[in-house]
């Protein structure tokens, strides 16, 4: 029998990685991957710090190089967006009007900026940044000396915020919630963030929300001259950048049948409710064992090893006898430069946790460990990378630690992981 077409939907980063992966577990069937930008799959971070201040060319985001994926024979189709799935016969119709039938279906529809509701963001210099193209007209609006607004204090808008402090503009961040990173990290490491930025001379408006964008020419277009806030005052501005978080985009998803909740519910194999139909990537709610729980990551880490293993699941879904899949189980991890200072961070900050630092903060290097009943759950490490690893190991052990041992530096974090075997998972070493 002829093998099965698997088509991707999203040529983005997880779309990549998906279709590699298929080729990397020997599946030599047709694929092809379909994605509504121009350019072929590529890594979005960059796009906030190198290729934003001009350190390196956009290309340099590029999973391959265009001629890689034909040299893989996976046929790859850009600029071209997917409007129904019809799950009963397995096809797919998209925007050229064509209709692709498949066998097994991957969606890495990835996801949207969150828009600004209320104002109007149609003026020149006001950014939204996600894409190439985003990045593009950013860097051309960031020259020194202008006054730049980024709404949002996450982790989009204060590496925007970093990236413009370097390039010389004035920069103040505007944040509703009363501390930065609200959703990421606890109130007291957030803050060693802020510290980072402020010493930079980084302004901020925390609890203060945005009511307008204010301009030049009226409703009919002009630059924007300024922000308005809630409480009636305003901040000059030249350049705006609006950073509030991300929307998935389940639609397509949705329209097929598939189950929904803050992205496409997938179990921990990447099935989606939809027989024969998959998803990896920003736009999953996927169930992670190791954690019990089901999460939904926008992160580097999970569009590529989600996307590798669901990829494999799909490829052993399309042997004869089918091979059993293997679960995507790994302890989040996420990073981010800002101000010359390299931040990575595992697991996930919870309620009432404990903060135990080890090393000081004000040194410029050191880690803060968030506890739960004797148990690491989530590190925070400030150029502490190297360190990262050994409390990934720890977090995914639920191995007891005593707050005393972790702020002791004189104490190994190597000795205190090597106390249990850590569990591998889907991808294993690809996750380092």
């Amino acid at each position: 029998m002829p093998s099965p077409h698997i088509l991707i939907i999203g040529a983005g980063q997880a779309g990549g990685r998906a279709a590699e992966a298929l080729r990397g577990a020997g599946y030599t069937g047709p694929v092809t991957m379909v994605g509504d930008e121009d350019e072929p799959p590529y890594e979005r971070p960059a796009l906030s710090k190198g290729v934003l201040l001009g350190e390196s060319g956009p290309e340099s985001t590029f999973i391959h190089p265009r001629d890689h994926w034909r040299a893989k024979d996976i046929e790859l189709v850009c600029g071209v967006r997917a409007e129904a799935i019809a799950p009963a016969s397995r096809s797919v119709l998209f925007s050229d009007g064509k209709r692709l039938d498949y066998g097994h279906l991957i969606l890495a529809t990835g996801s949207r900026v969150r828009p600004l509701i209320g104002v109007n963001d149609t003026l020149g210099g006001v950014h939204y940044l996600r894409t190439i193209a985003d990045c593009k007209r950013l860097a051309k609006d960031l020259a020194p000396g202008k006054r730049v607004v980024v709404i949002g204090g996450g982790f989009i808008g204060l590496e925007v915020a970093s990236t413009a402090a370097k390039l010389g503009l004035e920069v103040t961040v505007v944040e509703r919630q009363p501390a930065l990173l609200e959703r990421a990290l606890p109130a007291d490491i957030a803050a060693q963030v802020e510290r980072l930025h402020r010493r930079q001379r980084v302004e901020f408006r925390l609890g203060a929300g945005v009511s307008a964008l204010m301009g030049t020419g009226g409703n009919g277009g002009g630059r924007v001259t300024a922000v308005g806030l809630a409480d009636g005052s305003e901040l000059a501005a030249d350049v705006v950048v609006i950073g509030i978080g991300i929307i998935p985009n389940t639609e397509l998803a949705e329209s097929a049948g598939a189950e929904s909740a803050d992205g496409v519910v997938t179990d921990e194999f990447g099935r989606t409710s939809v027989e024969g139909i998959w998803a990896a990537g920003d736009v999953t709610s996927h169930y992670n064992p190791m954690l019990g729980q089901r999460v939904r990551l926008e992160s580097w880490q999970n569009a590529q090893n989600q996307a590798i293993a669901v990829a494999r699941n799909v490829a052993a879904a399309t042997s004869l006898p089918a091979s059993t899949p293997v679960a995507y189980s790994e302890v989040p991890w996420f990073w981010s430069d800002q101000h010359g200072v390299n931040i990575q961070m595992a697991g996930l900050a919870r309620q009432g946790a404990q903060t135990v630092w080890r090393g000081d903060p004000a040194s410029g290097r050191a880690i803060a460990f968030c506890m739960i009943d004797a148990r690491i759950v989530c590190a925070t490490a400030f150029n502490a990378g190297g360190e990262i690893r050994f409390a990934r190991k720890l977090i995914e052990s639920r191995t007891p630690v005593s707050a005393g041992d972790l702020s002791d530096s004189s104490k190994k974090l190597k000795d205190l992981a090597a106390r249990t075997e850590p569990r591998v998972s889907a991808v294993g070493a690809a996750a380092a």
